[in-house]
């Protein structure tokens, strides 16, 4: 399975002039790096997209950056962006901040640090289960709450750090998510991507 290709993701959102805090300039020379906060409004719903999904042998884990259920019918999560709709999609269920190499907006964001609100919600399904439905490269929100290994949940935690293009280190996703299913189950999720590599904790207690 392809591994997310962080580069090339974070480019294609940085590119677009409508979005001017996400603008990729040539970096302006040697400046101090400059934070901005209000980093959690982005522009995709959850963190599953063509060619990497965060999972074990048996679950799959998907966080949902903005409430399920005003994802626009028929769109393709593995799309991840959706810069038409995404933002009408509220409230986020993240906020944070994001760290430049120079000026905001002229430069390369170097990290980006998310933090839950409160209740982010978090769906589990089986991983073959999501692998069949993915191999006609398409998911959307229906064919995804219609698995019938489905288990949906909140999590009071949720902590996530993002390197995209541009930081000194490699490309990196790290994110811990705790919280409870519907029933009540306590659960915990680590996930990391780093070197083109992916683990995932997924505990049930």
């Amino acid at each position: 399975m392809r591994r997310l290709n962080l580069s090339t993701c974070l480019a294609g959102l940085l590119l677009l002039p409508a979005l001017a805090a996400f603008l990729l300039i040539s970096p302006s020379g040697a400046q101090a790096n400059t934070r901005t906060e209000g980093g959690g409004d982005l522009p995709f719903y959850a963190r599953i997209e063509r060619g990497e999904a965060f999972h074990n042998d048996k679950w799959a884990a998907i966080i949902f950056y903005r409430p399920p259920e005003c994802v626009p019918p028929g769109f393709n999560l593995l799309d991840f962006y959706d810069f038409e709709k995404a933002f009408g999609c509220t409230p986020p269920t993240t906020d944070g901040f994001i760290v430049w190499d120079g000026e905001p907006g002229n430069s390369n964001p170097i990290q980006i640090k998310l933090h839950g609100l409160g209740a982010v919600p978090v769906w589990f399904v089986s991983w073959p289960q999501l692998q069949a439905a993915m191999a006609d490269d398409k998911l959307d929100i229906s064919e995804l709450a219609g698995l019938p290994s489905l288990m949906t949940g909140s999590a009071s935690f949720y902590n996530e750090t993002l390197h995209p293009t541009g930081a000194a280190n490699n490309p990196m996703i790290n994110f811990v998510a705790r919280g409870e299913l519907e029933d009540g189950q306590p659960f915990f999720v680590h996930a990391v991507l780093t070197n083109g590599a992916s683990s995932t904790q997924i505990i049930f207690r």
